[in-house]
């Protein structure tokens, strides 16, 4: 478990930039290379993002955050995407703040922004209970018990 930010989760301990400025907090986001505004779901994404490049030792390069598209006309932006080295998505992740219960309204949210990115992994987090879904051979969604060890799909 990790606790800093007032969030105990459930991701390895990782050392993060943070500084305060205004009265406000920031972390840096070594994807976006950049200080975002530290809010309780932008701790679950930066955790995320930590665990696929130091655990899961998906490249940097490959991880795109708060990504644009369109699906029925309207505007969108998938929390985290992970592509192959051909850029096309593996897996899209949607990260919900710790005090936000995952329900069928988040599953659905990432299903719906799947239909456009056609990843084959969807993952759904609030930092405390990570879902975990690949689509299987006979075209439905398995749920499984781990990240999958997606260095062997890049």
């Amino acid at each position: 478990m990790n606790k800093a930010n007032g969030y105990p989760l459930n991701f390895p301990t990782y050392q993060f930039r943070l500084r305060q400025e205004d009265g406000n907090r920031y972390i840096f986001d070594i994807i976006r290379k950049k200080f975002i505004t530290l809010t309780p779901e932008e701790w679950v994404r930066q955790h995320l993002v930590n665990y696929l490049v130091n655990n899961l030792q998906v490249p940097v390069a490959l991880i795109g955050i708060e990504v644009s598209f369109s699906f029925n006309n309207v505007n969108q932006r998938a929390d985290v995407v992970v592509y192959n080295r051909k850029g096309i998505p593996l897996m899209v992740a949607e990260c919900k703040a710790p005090t936000v219960e995952i329900t069928d309204v988040a599953i659905d949210q990432v299903c719906a922004y799947n239909y456009v990115l056609n990843a084959e992994y969807l993952v759904i987090t609030n930092g405390l209970k990570h879902y975990v879904l690949q689509f299987s051979a006979s075209n439905e969604w398995v749920a499984l018990n781990n990240f999958p060890e997606l260095t062997k799909k890049l």
